[in-house]
């Protein structure tokens, strides 16, 4: 049976709600309300850095392997060359993470013995699954997700968490937060336009899934709080 296809902006629109789903999921949660709201402590805000930092390690590799093996593949040269480019686009991002760490107290030893989320090692092996196994252009359901979740609140944290300046030398561990603020608007709206000229229902799906796995995966960044039972929105 063939599979059906979609209408582009059908499609896109329903990779946005992922996204956006996500952004609400957040806000309900009481660790990443206090995130964005400037509200939380320096241990927290530490922690969410030292998470992150593990999985941003893995984005510029695994963005580059999917663009490699698209290439090898003769598949949609396109996506091929705009994963490639957004390897190249966040190299580095991990250094601003060490950065602020750094500029918190912490050592780069203590960064690499934190204990990580079982999220982390979640989001990288299902990511490392897709770029090395699965179906690579699906690493752009994961961009997109995180892209908008950048756009929609990383320059509110920051401005609330500079406002606040609540944590000790919190105006120099905001490198991370600050440097998604700003480019991550171009590159949802670049990312956007071309996944609209893709119609393959295969390649749509591995996206799809793809954001929906990452939405459900960074919720769990934040650590679990009583009476709290924050669900993902559908």
């Amino acid at each position: 049976m063939q599979t059906q296809r979609q209408n582009p902006m059908d499609w896109t629109s329903t990779l946005e709600h992922e996204a956006r789903a996500l952004v609400e999921t957040l806000d309900t949660h009481p660790a990443a309300r206090r995130l964005f709201d400037g509200s939380i402590d320096t241990d927290g805000y530490a922690a969410w850095l030292a998470q992150t930092y593990h999985y941003v390690r893995w984005t510029t590799p695994l963005l580059a392997l999917s663009g490699q093996r698209m290439k090898r593949l003769g598949r949609y040269p396109v996506l091929a060359e705009l994963l490639l480019q957004k390897a190249s686009e966040e190299r580095g991002h991990e250094r601003w993470l060490l950065a602020d760490l750094k500029n918190l107290g912490w050592t780069r030893d203590q960064v690499e013995r934190f204990e990580l989320r079982p999220s982390v090692a979640a989001y990288v092996a299902w990511n490392r699954f897709t770029s090395e196994a699965g179906t690579p252009t699906a690493f752009l359901g994961t961009a997109y997700v995180l892209e908008y979740l950048s756009v929609h609140r990383a320059g509110l944290a920051v401005e609330r968490l500079l406002a606040r300046n609540a944590i000790p030398n919190i105006h120099k561990a905001v490198t991370f937060l600050r440097g998604h603020a700003g480019a991550d608007g171009e590159h949802v709206a670049e990312l956007a336009t071309v996944l609209r000229s893709l119609e393959e229902p295969e390649e749509q799906a591995a996206i799809l899934l793809s954001a929906r796995t990452t939405r459900a995966l960074y919720l769990s960044l934040f650590p679990e709080e009583e009476g709290a039972n924050p669900t993902l929105a559908t």
